[in-house]
């Protein structure tokens, strides 16, 4: 017998009757007719092949299997009623589950170590997973809950996706304190006299300060390519490159942060989420948290 050829159903009749022992009273209950509680047990007792109820004097009286049946099937009633509940509410101080975060190499150190600080002062149960997950994937990932919510730019934008901002920040040019041009006023002429370090998830191409300069006529010297923020703090101490990046990013790390000479659009992050998820307390908890903890809002929800 498979689990998907059972009515589920049959099991809340199977258990008002165990607990009532009158068929009338049961359905009264169950605000069902008495016909369709005998129905009801009628097909239950063809699934399991038992009798499972006895008409005495006193009452509906059950069979032995019938008493070996009514633990397990109240203690899956229960299960299955937490479950519901549990999309009505959510309390993350008591609350015990793995939130997943698509987040890349700028988003991840901005925002997680806040939200993971925050998690382990107020909410002991909470985990956190953060993923990478290819832009073009994570629609598809949230919309089968793999994914809660994705930090990312607006490019990101799908037809199946909410959002809310997260982050708008200027770039600067950030260099070892000791650089010589640490202290100074940057010009376009020194910006594009330095060799510097580009951050790139891809194998080749553009990216935002490059459009800026390409606008002007200008390009910059690129000596080193990498892939994640965290490395060029080490090559920035190292050596007299210059790293472009949003303030916020770098306003953590031992460096000398310069506005840039010249206009460029600024970094925009959203919080993403599927539709699916717009009303469910945990997701919306997770998104009003995020911004809250990162500076977007007034105080995180408890």
């Amino acid at each position: 017998m498979k689990l998907s050829q059972v009515d589920l159903n049959l099991f809340v009749v199977f258990d008002t009757v165990f607990t009532e022992q009158n068929l009338t009273r049961a359905a009264e209950i169950l605000h069902i007719t008495q016909p369709a509680v005998s129905n009801a047990l009628n097909r239950l007792r063809d699934t399991v092949g038992d009798p499972l109820f006895v008409r005495t004097a006193k009452g509906m009286r059950p069979t032995p299997v019938a008493q070996n049946l009514i633990e397990p099937v109240r203690a899956a009633l229960r299960q299955f009623e937490s479950c519901l509940q549990s999309r009505d509410q959510f309390d993350p101080a008591t609350a015990s589950r793995v939130f997943r975060i698509n987040a890349g190499d700028i988003a991840e150190p901005m925002f997680v170590p806040a939200l993971a600080h925050y998690f382990e002062q107020h909410c002991p149960g909470l985990k956190l997973e953060v993923l990478f997950v290819d832009r073009a994937d994570a629609p598809l990932e949230m919309a089968a809950g793999n994914l809660d919510i994705a930090i990312d730019a607006t490019l990101l934008s799908h037809p199946e996706l909410n959002s809310i901002p997260l982050l708008r920040d200027n770039y600067v040019c950030a260099l070892r304190r000791d650089h010589p041009l640490a202290q100074t006023a940057l010009t376009l002429e020194h910006y594009l006299a330095l060799r510097h370090i580009h951050i790139s998830s891809r194998v080749r191409g553009p990216g935002h300060v490059d459009l800026a300069l390409r606008a002007l006529g200008q390009r910059r010297n690129i000596a080193v390519r990498l892939q994640h923020y965290v490395a060029a703090q080490a090559v920035i101490a190292a050596t007299d490159y210059a790293l472009s990046a949003p303030r916020r990013l770098v306003a953590e790390w031992d460096v000398a942060a310069l506005p840039l000479p010249f206009a460029t659009q600024p970094q925009e992050l959203n919080v993403f989420w599927h539709k699916s998820a717009e009303h469910d307390p945990a997701n919306e908890w997770l998104r009003q948290t995020l911004q809250a903890v990162t500076g977007f809002g007034a105080t995180a929800a408890r």
